[in-house]
């Protein structure tokens, strides 16, 4: 069991993107991308299935068949292994919640 109070929630960077590592367990683990416009998210995969919450923003997200506009109150998820990308179109905020942990990020 873990729990992280805000002000102990690690600050990392990956790809030009600001983010907090918030809880990881055994199996998943939860962060808070911060993302700026004009720093999109190149084409990328992962192990992880990778499931969001958009709280703020607008980005366009493309995998697999789908390309989508996604806003506040928005969710997705991408299963492992599939490569992925982001562009951000307005900052914002988004809850990741990665299963397994990603060891690039812990």
């Amino acid at each position: 069991m873990t729990i992280v109070k805000a002000e102990d929630a690690r600050a990392e960077s990956f790809r030009g993107t600001n983010f907090e590592v918030l809880a990881v367990g055994e199996n998943s683990m939860v962060t808070k991308m911060h993302f700026e416009k004009g720093t999109d998210v190149p084409t990328h995969s992962h192990e992880s299935e990778q499931s969001g919450y958009v709280v703020s923003g607008k980005y366009r997200l493309t995998f697999g068949e789908y390309d989508e506009v996604l806003e506040a109150g928005d969710s997705y998820s991408i299963p492992g292994n599939v490569e992925h990308t982001y562009e951000v179109l307005e900052s914002g905020i988004v809850i990741d919640v990665f299963s397994p942990p990603r060891e690039d990020y812990v």
